[in-house]
């Protein structure tokens, strides 16, 4: 018999463990992670979290920073729900013990910092780890709860849905279809497991790794995302791929993220000693009145503008004319990992280039996480809710995983136990036909190219020339992987690259159908904003909406 679990969640960041810690009471709850627990994107989040906490301050400041930010695209209801839930959700992670940085002189009792974008001091954090501390939490509560089996190096393959119970496979395609769980991989095991569940929630986080460079760790390859379009949903917005400005540029420095609470504590953009006559000189001036405080993809594209204009490698970031004792407190992990590679942030400027950083459109979804499928949830970074724009706001990333993962459980403990399957049995994979992959250099060869294909062609500025380049070649991967797929067994590098190309898919058709420039997604061929603005809604086998 095929496990069955009350709850199905497909990733281990902050959303998925929210939805697992407030269902655990009264369901069985499976939580899939695709490596250790505590290897996804919420454990890397350096800055914090964004919520009204002072009375200096204010919901519609908070709204109205994230509009801004987000150039006009943000959903109203979605941002002030999310906003106004703030508070709450931040005493949630207090009364579980996160260690926030404390300041006695503040009303909370907590330091809050500021960051680019925010009009206010906002940013709860601790320390600049705070990803990794509000992680760290809830996996001992996770690990501690006795309705919680935790499925760590499984990876999710293909969603099942009722419509794989129809008669001799055939289709009915006017048949409502109803999410049981999913086929996901066992890489320990090098099997393909069925997991079935009332309800399902995907929680896999964005997909940084579709580009050469980015701040993401290895497992951020689309999957949720992936997943959901075949199974049938919608997606919306992915042409706004976040690139956070400064990630450390060092050879062996692999994605390492120099926090945007630098800059909100006074770190200054120079141009290097290759800049010749003008090394040492900040630069932010001539892009934006903001200077260092402006949003990220203005701050982004300025830095891209400068590196390409001067034939420059990087720029830097400086932050030395802070007392020593500041920066180290401040900063402890960010000035330890500098100093492991020769680099003392307290005494000089620290080399930074962008990289891709966030996913801000995703897996369509209401306020309590529902997909357009029935029994399929999703959160966090795989989700769109409208919240995040054309730009997301610095730290409203892990306040929206904390709303809508909180609102996601409430919903699902509130629906009727789903009705039984009448003695219909769920197939399981079936991969006896399959080869074993002698040929893996096929996936290698297509993982190199279409993340070298999306660097280039589908970055931080576009062209339509690119980008129609870009779709080409991405069509013909999709072929290409999607015939290794059928012939041979799954791997954990099949399933990524598989999403990966499908996500780049995504990214390029929702680009090429924007005819402006707006927030995230800078096209020269149209380099104004329209009046009016307009999700990209896309709907499998019928386009945009």
């Amino acid at each position: 018999m095929n496990p069955h679990y009350d709850v199905l969640i497909i990733g281990s960041g902050l959303a998925g463990l929210t939805v697992a810690l407030h269902l655990a009471a009264d369901k069985k709850v499976a939580v899939l992670s695709k490596k250790a627990l505590l290897d996804g994107a919420s454990n890397w989040a350096q800055g914090g979290i964004a919520a009204v906490l002072d009375s200096q301050d204010s919901h519609d400041e908070h709204m109205a920073d994230t509009q801004v930010a987000g150039a006009g695209l943000c959903d109203v209801q979605a941002t002030r729900h999310i906003v106004e839930q703030g508070p709450s959700a931040i005493d949630w992670l207090i009364k579980l013990g996160v260690p926030f940085t404390p300041d006695q002189g503040a009303e909370l009792g907590f330091h809050l910092t500021r960051e680019g974008g925010h009009s206010q001091r906002r940013i709860i954090h601790a320390a600049d780890e705070t990803g990794h501390l509000v992680q760290l939490t809830l996996e001992q509560q996770v690990r501690a709860h006795h309705n919680i089996t935790l499925l760590e190096h499984h990876s999710g393959v293909e969603l099942i849905t009722s419509r794989i119970l129809e008669p001799h496979g055939s289709a009915m395609p006017d048949a409502p279809a109803r999410c049981l769980g999913a086929y996901v991989y066992d890489e320990r095991g090098d099997q393909v497991r069925t997991l079935l569940a009332g309800q399902v929630v995907l929680a896999t986080g964005g997909a940084g790794k579709v580009y050469l460079h980015t701040s993401n760790p290895d497992t951020s390859t689309g999957d949720g995302i992936a997943m959901a379009w075949r199974a049938g949903c919608r997606v919306a917005n992915m042409e706004f791929m976040q690139f956070h400005p400064t990630c450390m540029y060092h050879p062996q420095a692999k994605s390492f993220l120099i926090s945007e609470a630098v800059r909100g504590e006074g770190g200054v953009l120079r141009l290097p000693a290759a800049a010749g006559a003008q090394a040492g000189e900040r630069f932010m001036q001539w892009h934006d009145e903001r200077l260092e405080l402006a949003p990220r993809d203005v701050v982004a594209r300025a830095i891209d503008f400068e590196i390409k204009k001067r034939g420059l490698t990087h720029v830097e970031l400086d932050i030395s004319h802070r007392s020593p004792e500041f920066i180290r407190e401040h900063f402890p992990t960010i000035h330890a990992r500098c100093l492991e590679f020769g680099i003392d942030m307290t005494r000089e400027p620290i080399p930074v280039v962008p990289a891709m950083h966030f996913t801000c459109g995703g897996v369509v979804i209401d306020l309590n996480g529902r997909t357009d499928i029935p029994g399929l949830y999703a959160v966090g970074e795989t989700a769109y809710t409208g919240l995040h724009g054309a730009n997301r706001l610095a730290s409203n990333s892990l306040l929206e995983c904390l709303v809508i993962g909180r609102n996601a459980a409430h919903d699902i403990d509130a629906q009727p136990a789903p009705a039984p399957m009448s003695g219909q049995r769920v197939p399981d994979w079936d991969d006896s036909r399959a080869r074993d992959g002698a040929e893996a250099v096929l996936v290698t060869h297509a993982w190199d190219e279409v993340r070298r294909l999306m660097s280039n062609y589908v970055g931080i500025v576009r062209t339509q020339k690119r980008l129609g380049r870009a779709r080409q070649r991405i069509s013909l991967l999709e072929q290409e992987i999607e015939a290794y797929y059928q012939e041979y067994r799954v791997t954990s590098d099949l399933l990524e690259c598989r999403n990966l190309i499908q996500v780049a898919a995504l990214v390029v058709a929702a680009a090429l159908s924007r005819k402006e420039s707006r927030g995230l997604h800078y096209c020269q061929d149209f380099p104004w904003t329209l009046p009016r603005a307009l999700p990209t809604v896309m709907t499998p086998d019928a386009g945009f909406r």
